[in-house]
């Protein structure tokens, strides 16, 4: 549901510009307190996979396609801030590298793939996951169900948008139907790939799982005869060199440019959900050219390499460790924001 330049007049671009800025500000300040030095490689990881994971797209129509957006998986998998933080990246790197997604259109697309996914599909996690009974199915069901909701969520927040500064004269009623029935079809395919992805990392590393805190019941140890709780999910592992957690972001690294590199050529090459709707009412009629048309990586293939398997499948390795290297360095500056902070109140707290 990449946004492209033309689709939304100037002044609306700017506004959304200015709430985009606004919603990442607030993840910054957000993602303090959710990462640590532990999982801000994680959310690093998690941001490359996103990227990667786009890159299927998968059919749900006669001559329609979807993609992951990723805010559910996201908000779910390292919290709603961090998640927001990880979309954005991800939009960033598709938008410079790979003229995928406007750059005056940027603001648009995080608002509308970022922040309106990550905030109601985390709100929707919650809220199942308080009044489902705890356990591993009850995760999956929630992830599911968020996911779902998420994208037909999404859509008809581009409407709004288009409503308020469409380039186009299509009715908004017409533009809402069809975004909201084709982007429900797309919305179970997210729905199954969160819920696979989830319930894969919770059932390996629950510990590693920002949804799944406090969520799972104490499991129980016997300590010279008596039952005591063992220490929660949530509880920082103490394992030597902290080697399962490498071991896990190194899987998922391995599965990221497998996905980018590999599966990525078999992917769907049917315009996706918004495309689709566009080109079918006219909405694309003043589409501009992209800013970075000329990149070297424009389109997903590296210029001047003739194979399109190899020039497609090392496009998305290069774009898995940009994304990884941006995503970890924004993630590392925010954990380092919470040490100093901390180490900070310790001073404060010591002196008085």
């Amino acid at each position: 549901m990449h946004v492209p330049d033309g689709f939304i007049n100037a002044p609306v671009s700017a506004a959304a510009g200015l709430v985009a800025a606004g919603a990442v500000a607030a993840g910054l300040r957000g993602a303090r307190r959710e990462l640590d030095d532990r999982t801000a490689p994680l959310a690093g990881l998690v941001a490359a996979f996103i990227f990667a994971v786009q890159m299927l797209n998968f059919p749900v129509g006669a001559g329609t396609s979807g993609h992951l957006l990723g805010g559910a998986l996201a908000a779910i998998l390292v919290g709603p801030w961090t998640g927001l933080l990880c979309i954005a990246v991800v939009l960033l790197m598709q938008g410079v590298l790979f003229a995928d997604g406007g750059l005056t259109a940027l603001g648009v697309n995080i608002t509308v793939m970022g922040a309106v996914t990550v905030l109601i599909a985390y709100a929707v996690f919650r809220g199942l996951v308080k009044v489902l009974p705890r356990g591993r199915r009850t995760m999956a069901a929630a992830s599911f169900v968020a996911a779902l909701v998420s994208v037909p969520a999404s859509a008809a927040a581009f409407t709004l948008v288009y409503a308020i500064g469409g380039t186009t004269s299509v009715p908004v009623g017409d533009v809402l139907v069809a975004m909201l029935s084709v982007h429900t079809l797309i919305g179970l395919g997210e729905a199954a790939i969160t819920m696979a992805t989830v319930g894969a990392v919770v059932a390996v590393r629950p510990d590693l799982v920002y949804g799944a805190r406090g969520l799972s019941a104490p499991l129980k140890l016997r300590v010279g005869g008596e039952l005591v709780d063992a220490p929660a999910a949530d509880a920082p592992v103490a394992v030597s060199g902290g080697r399962p957690a490498r071991k896990a972001w190194a899987a998922g690294l391995a599965a990221s440019v497998l996905l980018a590199g590999f599966v990525s050529y078999y992917a769907s090459a049917s315009p996706d959900g918004l495309e689709s709707v566009a080109a079918d009412y006219g909405i694309d009629e003043q589409a501009a050219e992209h800013a970075t048309a000329e990149s070297p990586l424009a389109d997903y293939g590296v210029s001047g390499i003739t194979d399109a398997r190899l020039s497609g499948g090392l496009a998305g390795t290069l774009g898995v460790g940009a994304t990884l290297a941006l995503g970890t360095g924004v993630f590392w500056a925010a954990a380092s924001r919470r040490r100093a902070a901390a180490a900070q109140e310790s001073t404060v707290k010591e002196a008085a």
